[in-house]
Parts: structure tokens; sequence; C-alpha cells
């Protein structure tokens, strides 16, 4: 448990003086946002749920496209 009080206190005490830092890791968190959120929204459709009705057709359609 204290190696692990450690480990937090070591990255708390690196981000808290940070000042350049902060800006490049909220950029960071910002792309991260836009990639997995905004971009699956619009560009990654859920394509089992649209062509096949129920949870059966899509459990073989996906061993199907595994097994070829």
């Amino acid at each position: 448990m204290n190696i692990l009080k450690s480990v937090f206190r070591f990255y708390y005490e690196g981000f808290k003086s940070m000042t350049v830092g902060r800006k490049l890791w909220l950029i960071i968190f910002i792309k991260l946002f836009i990639m997995f959120a905004i971009l699956k929204i619009f560009f990654f459709p859920d394509f089992l749920k649209t062509n096949f009705n129920t949870d059966d057709e899509r459990s073989k359609y996906v061993i199907e496209q595994l097994t070829k």
C-alpha cells in the first residue's frame, strides 16, 4: 500500500508543478475525445444493428466472417 501511495504522490506532485504540460495534456484529451466520441458517431455506424434483426443473425454473420 505504501508503494501505491508513493507512486500517486510522485505523479500528483509532477502534474501539480507543470505549466506547459497542462496545456499539452488538455490538447491530448480533447483529441482523444474527438477521435473516440465524435468520429464514432458520424463515421462508424452500428453495422450489425442496421443489417440484422436478431442476435442470432448477428452471431451467425460474425462467426461466418471470422471463419472465412
